[in-house]
């Protein structure tokens, strides 16, 4: 073989191994979408699976005990994810007194952004809930000006005005609209959005006591859901839960059914306009999803 034939055999196989590492680096993209498709579809199914049981449990059961709702759901969290742990599967940090002092601030507004949920979920209907926490994206938004000093651009804005007013045009013509279950829904937007904010500011004061040097999202859940036992605890009491426990047949919950859909299964009256007000707010958090994901990607 002459120096020519050699030098191009060489470019032949160089093509091919980039030709492989390019189809490697494909299925590696491939494989990766394909598990951030699913873990989103995870998500949403957890997520508005428990928003109807909530709701079920709490408007068609007259189910007055939120908090020791959210109890029980935060202790099946402790028992799964310790379990998953114990086995290996997945990892978390201990929890050590150093990390419990730095993350109990989060933790109290972590709480009360669940019970506030529980309340408003009670008087005020799914579709209009989901809607109504499109305001946390505009008080987040506020607060990462003034405690990060972030700046968003006009499509960011753009959609947070949408959220607006899709939230006063849904709540205008809510046909089951309840004070009571809007001021709960008001609470706990900013609640959330102070969760959010502040959960930023503590995040790497977090890592700093962890041994690891680093706080997962296993983690994250282990450590809101254990601190949040014994608050709620000493809320149950506080609210005479303990009391209203004993004399309800809490066994007839046991009849829930899973398969549910918001506004059918809660009869919920409704009318044309508060329908397009409901699908204007959902078309804006789409919008403000987007606008997000462009930001992040310009910066």
């Amino acid at each position: 073989m002459n120096q020519f034939e050699k030098n191009e055999t060489d470019l032949e196989g160089g093509k091919l191994l980039k030709d492989g590492d390019k189809a490697t680096r494909g299925n590696k993209v491939v494989k990766s979408q394909n598990q951030a498709l699913l873990a989103g579809l995870a998500y949403c199914i957890s997520s508005c699976s428990m928003i109807l049981v909530n709701k079920f449990v709490l408007s068609s059961y007259n189910f007055d005990a939120g908090i020791s709702l959210m109890l029980y759901q935060n202790l099946v969290s402790v028992i799964i994810v310790s379990v998953l742990s114990f086995l290996g599967i997945i990892s978390t940090e201990p929890l050590t007194w150093r990390l419990v002092k730095v993350w109990l601030p989060v933790n109290v507004i972590f709480v009360g952004m669940l019970i506030t949920s529980m309340f408003s979920l009670k008087y005020i209907n799914v579709a209009m809930v989901t809607v109504l926490k499109n305001v946390t994206n505009v008080i987040t938004a506020i607060g990462e000006m003034y405690l990060f000093q972030k700046h968003h651009d006009s499509r960011v804005w753009a959609a947070l005005f949408l959220m607006i007013i899709s939230a006063i045009s849904g709540g205008v013509t809510d046909l089951s609209f309840h004070a009571v279950g809007y001021a709960w829904q008001i609470i706990n937007c900013f609640l959330t959005a102070s969760y959010s904010l502040t959960l930023r500011r503590v995040m790497d004061t977090a890592k700093l006591v962890t041994k690891s040097g680093k706080l997962n999202e296993f983690s994250m859940v282990l450590l809101n859901n254990t601190l949040s036992l014994p608050l709620g605890i000493v809320l149950i009491f506080v609210f005479r839960e303990v009391d209203y426990l004993f004399t309800t047949l809490v066994g007839s919950l046991n009849k829930i059914p899973l398969s549910v859909a918001g506004i059918l299964l809660f009869k919920v009256p409704t009318s044309l306009e508060n329908s397009a007000s409901i699908f204007f707010g959902l078309v804006a958090g789409v919008f403000f999803a987007r606008a997000k994901m462009r930001e992040r990607s310009q910066s």
